[in-house]
């Protein structure tokens, strides 16, 4: 079947959620834009999600990001509306593009609105049972042409794809968040995929403005290939280091050295915090099903039944977690023992600047090194005196990296990835990491 077709008629479920939201925006703009190109066609965005209030949420969010496009795009609009005499004014084109967007949505809470859609996107809970009965209800529904994209980020698609008989018609469609943001779309491949479908999906992609980076379909996948690996290294140095500092000092030393020594945007316990700690929990726990590699943390687990789950709300404020925040940033760390925060004040800062040591190089910033024309050689100079550490931040810190770089370079010799570029691509755009794990800084 022809792409251009297929993308008449689209559903999203699990729309209404967070990566959902964003799936949902893209497609809806595409489609926007796709039907003022193609006025002899008829084209329709089903958004299903359990909630009416959340559906109701996402189509005033729809609407506000579509008048925000079409700010951006006047010149693309003018174009467009050229036979519209009616449109004069660049407000007037914007608001008729806000209700452009909206005219091809139907919302529900049912599958049953999928029932002529020929591509599925599905952005559901990471949960294998649901995702499986979610693909058997639509494969009862659907055309037998239909192609089913997934979000998922870490269960194999072929476990999927033949629980659910749609065996060769699912991809891995992995977005990051938020996917309407985020440059980065990580495609997984299962072996017996169908090749119209492989090459539908790069074909989209395209269309949405994603950089594609491939992965075989090995539970994990790239990207919690390297953050759920990465995540047991930190929990397993604040082991370590609890024997000596105690366990709340701990977490907030490898949290600090993960973000400021390393030059990464969040510590590694803030970024399981934004991601959830019950979800980290959750794929840890897919990943050991089908690789049966040791991947858990009873750490992780003892959190969860004290409910300590982080995540955010749904206006994307960050929920205390394994540290607790206040506007956007860690102000505690949670003390198992106590079941409770202990704040980080000026003294206790104090104390963990003395233990750590000096900062090699306070100018040395993840933000400050965003955009410097220079930066892979900074990198490089900085990272160079880390080869004989003189303080306990700087050891750590090395530590992290040689095992940061021993994962992404087990996902190559694995098969997860094809390439240490790949991985490397992976970090950097989809976390925000300004170098790739797999460096020479190092030797």
């Amino acid at each position: 079947m022809e792409l251009n077709t297929r993308l008449q008629n689209l559903t999203v479920v699990g729309a209404a959620g967070k990566m959902g939201s964003g799936i949902s925006l893209l497609l809806a703009l595409d489609m926007a834009y796709r039907a003022l190109e193609n006025k002899d066609r008829t084209y329709v965005l089903n958004l299903v999600d359990i909630s009416d209030t959340a559906l109701q949420g996402l189509l005033r969010y729809l609407r506000d990001q579509a008048i925000k496009d079409a700010e951006r795009q006047t010149t693309r609009l003018r174009q467009l509306y050229a036979d519209r005499e009616d449109l004069v004014e660049n407000g007037e084109m914007i608001q008729a593009f806000a209700d452009e967007v909206l005219t091809h949505v139907r919302t529900g809470k049912t599958l049953a609105l999928a029932q002529d859609s020929t591509l599925v996107f599905e952005a559901a809970f990471e949960k294998e049972e649901l995702k499986i009965g979610l693909y058997k209800e639509l494969a009862a529904l659907c055309p037998k042409e239909m192609y089913l994209l997934t979000n998922t980020s870490s269960i194999p698609l072929q476990a999927l794809a033949e629980a659910s008989g749609l065996k060769g018609r699912v991809i891995g469609y992995h977005f990051y968040n938020p996917p309407a943001v985020q440059k980065l779309l990580e495609i997984i491949t299962p072996a017996d995929c169908e090749p119209e479908l492989r090459e539908a999906a790069v074909a989209i992609a395209k269309n949405l403005r994603k950089t594609v980076v491939p992965s075989n379909d090995i539970a994990g996948f790239i990207g919690n290939g390297h953050f759920m690996r990465d995540g047991l290294h930190g929990l397993k140095e604040v082991e370590r280091l609890a024997k000596e500092h105690g366990y709340v000092k701990a977490v907030a030393l490898v949290n600090r050295v993960s973000r400021d020594w390393l030059l990464r945007p969040m510590g590694i316990f803030q970024l399981i915090d934004y991601v959830g700690v019950d979800v980290f929990q959750l794929i840890l726990r897919v990943m050991e099903k089908y690789l049966k590699d040791g991947l858990h943390s009873p750490v992780i687990d003892r959190y969860i039944e004290m409910g300590v789950k982080g995540g955010q709300t749904s206006s994307g404020a960050q929920k205390d977690g394994i540290l607790q925040y206040e506007k956007g940033q860690p102000v505690g760390v949670f003390d198992p023992d106590t079941k409770s925060y202990v704040k980080i004040d000026e003294a206790w800062t104090k104390e963990s600047d003395a233990l750590l040591g000096a900062h090699p190089d306070p100018s040395m910033t993840w933000k400050g090194l965003q955009k410097d024309s220079e930066r892979e050689a900074k990198l490089r100079a900085y990272f160079a005196g880390f080869k004989n550490p003189s303080t306990l931040g700087m050891q750590l810190a090395a530590d992290y990296l040689r095992a940061s770089k021993a994962v992404g370079q087990r996902l190559v010799a694995d098969g997860v990835a094809h390439r240490d570029e790949d991985v490397n691509q992976v970090l950097m755009l989809g976390f925000f990491h300004l170098y790739g794990p797999i460096n020479s800084y190092l030797d």
